[in-house]
């Protein structure tokens, strides 16, 4: 998302560009280009407001490119000056390495310092888009309404015009413009000047029939040039474009500008086809239909004669000076349309299809800054070079991290990537099957967005019996999930699971009463075999046992016990279905292969 922002700012900037220039060059050639030429040239202006297109070489790739640069450069170098940095940094190897790493797999791990205000900022620009997205939406639903609460007005009040003469001469003069969709004639006393309403479906609303027969041509025209055009449609393509860039000042002013060139390049148009000797008698049509009683004016839904009395003045000497340009202002024309077009070209946008390559061009610079800050165990600048890097590059860094047992920069490399990274989903498949847990949980925590991956390793986990692997993806679990699972451990008999889940859900009443279960269970079946139990010792055949061993075929459950003071060694042997199939002494050979050099408890 950062991406298409940075695409749309540019997108803005770049339309600013050409409204100023636009504005300037207004003020020398006004009066020199047709009045047609300067309401369409606005269309190039929109496009660049709307579609990223851009030359290979523009300026705001340019632009946005030095700027990152220079950010880049600017936080790096903060970063490394700042005291927190200097205080987190870490050596490159030693006693203090050792500890993190001891740390992150007591579930600690080593992160960076939490800096809240620096956070919520972060935070509020990772978000800005619905910002803009919640305005954009709310100035298109209230124009629409406000077009809708419009069009309801005026036809609440409209009553169609059935004198078949002023038909007639309606459907004539469409004729003669080309325009052959039918062309509804209303009145309404209500508006103050005549109007064109309907995208598909044109109503031209007059606010009265009592008119001339050359002022009711002269209106007729007028209005069907704006139908022909389109007018309505590209009356409302500004209003789009004001309303996906509401935060631009000047889009505004060539929304006004456009509206004012509209009215000007209609008149144009009909002076084009009734001649220049008629121009006054089209002027005073123009002042007698301000001159009208009606007190609803136009909305910008709708296309009018007169909408705007404060340019009548203008538009009247634009009117009475009307002459047909020359070939040199013509040949001017499509010269100044060029060089607008190559201008809105150049200008450019953020090129986002580049921005990778443009990563790439500094990957060597960054590949060396987080080598460096590695080396030298900073783990807040390590995160900023390693965020720096591409795809390709930060797999290669967290299989070295992996590699060498780093867990704190690994920890702080998964803190960069997305949550659905298919990178730390294949680092949580490889911990597991290594059985390191340490790098497990920091992927795991990583990924706790993604919930069906989640949820099959879980299902995993309980079906291996990997209860280290299971209580670190417990902790992604909702109670319902929880419940779930203990249900079904208790259905299973798996005592280890059946634990870890009444810790995860606070049973601690459920889970004693259990295990005074499991205890009355176990030494009754220990009973019924010959041994007894007398606190932690036990006794078999009235012998002190030394290396007493219980273990379940299916691992669910298992009992060590080492008494140094004992003289035998007890192995307990069970089926498939938990029962107790046979007891049988262990010799030297046997202990020694079972438990290695660990002879205290504690060591498994």
């Amino acid at each position: 998302m950062s991406m298409v922002l940075k695409l749309f700012l540019s997108m803005s900037c770049s339309g600013a560009l050409l409204i100023v220039a636009l504005f300037l060059g207004k003020g020398f050639l006004k009066d020199k280009l047709s009045r047609q030429w300067q309401y369409y040239i606005w269309l190039i202006v929109i496009m660049r407001l709307l579609l990223p297109f851009r030359t290979e070489i523009n300026l705001m790739g340019k632009t946005y490119q030095a700027m990152e640069q220079r950010m880049v450069q600017e936080e790096i170098l903060q970063q490394s000056q700042s005291p927190d940095v200097m205080e987190d940094s870490l050596p490159a190897v030693g006693q203090e390495r050792e500890n993190e790493m001891q740390e992150a797999d007591d579930g600690a791990g080593a992160l960076t310092a939490v800096h809240p205000f620096r956070d919520m900022i972060t935070l509020l620009t990772s978000h800005i888009w619905l910002v803009w997205l919640a305005v954009v939406l709310g100035m298109l639903i209230r124009k629409v309404t406000v077009y809708q609460s419009f069009v309801q007005y005026v036809n609440s009040g409209s009553v169609p015009v059935s004198d078949m003469d002023s038909l007639d001469r309606l459907s004539l003069i469409a004729e003669q413009m080309g325009i052959h969709r039918p062309v509804e004639l209303c009145v309404n006393p209500q508006i103050s000047s005549p109007l064109l309403m309907g995208f598909f479906h044109p109503c031209i609303v007059l606010s009265g029939v009592d008119i001339s027969e050359k002022d009711f041509r002269y209106i007729m025209l007028h209005e069907l040039t704006h139908y022909k055009r389109r007018d309505m449609f590209y009356k409302w393509l500004v209003q789009l474009t004001v309303c996906l860039h509401w935060f631009n000042p000047l889009v505004y002013l060539m929304s006004r500008e456009i509206t004012k060139a509209c009215e000007f390049s209609c008149d144009e148009a009909v002076l084009a086809k009734i001649g220049y000797t008629n121009a006054e008698d089209y002027g005073k049509t123009l002042l007698d239909a301000m001159a009208a009683v009606g007190k609803y004016r136009g909305s910008l839904g709708a296309v009018t004669l007169s909408e705007n009395i404060k340019i009548l003045k203008e538009r009247l000497n634009a009117i009475m000076n009307y002459k047909k340009k020359s070939m040199a202002i013509q040949i001017l024309t499509g010269a100044l349309t060029l060089c607008i077009i190559l201008g809105a070209s150049i200008l450019g946008v953020y090129p986002v299809l580049a921005a990778p390559n443009q990563k790439s061009e500094h990957a060597e610079v960054f590949s060396a800054q987080t080598e460096r800050y590695y080396e030298a165990g900073s783990l807040p600048l390590f995160q900023i070079a390693f965020s720096r890097l591409d795809e390709k590059e930060q797999l290669a860094w967290l299989e070295r991290l992996y590699a060498d047992d780093a867990i704190p920069f690994f920890s702080i490399a998964a803190s960069v990537l997305d949550g659905n990274s298919s990178l730390l989903a294949g680092f949580a498949e490889k911990a597991y099957t290594d059985g390191k847990t340490g790098f497990f949980s920091i992927a795991v925590n990583a990924l706790e967005g993604n919930h069906s991956f989640l949820a099959d390793f879980a299902e995993k986990a309980y079906t291996d019996d990997e209860t280290a692997f299971f209580s670190i993806l417990a902790d992604c679990m909702d109670e319902r999930e929880l419940e779930s699972y203990l249900e079904r451990a208790l259905e299973d008999g798996y005592r280890n699971f059946q634990s870890l889940l009444y810790d995860k859900l606070a049973l601690n009443e459920e889970k004693d009463i259990q295990e005074e279960k499991w205890e009355e269970q176990q030494i009754a079946e220990y009973q019924a075999v010959g041994v007894t139990k007398d606190g932690k010792n036990y006794y078999y055949q009235g012998h002190l046992v030394n290396i007493f061993m219980d273990i379940w075929s299916n691992r669910a459950y298992h009992t060590l016990e080492i008494n140094p003071a004992g003289t035998v060694n007890i192995r307990l042997t069970r089926g498939e279905n938990g029962k107790i199939i046979d007891v049988s002494y262990m010799d030297e050979a046997e202990v020694v292969e079972l438990l290695g050099d660990r002879k205290d408890p504690d060591d498994f």
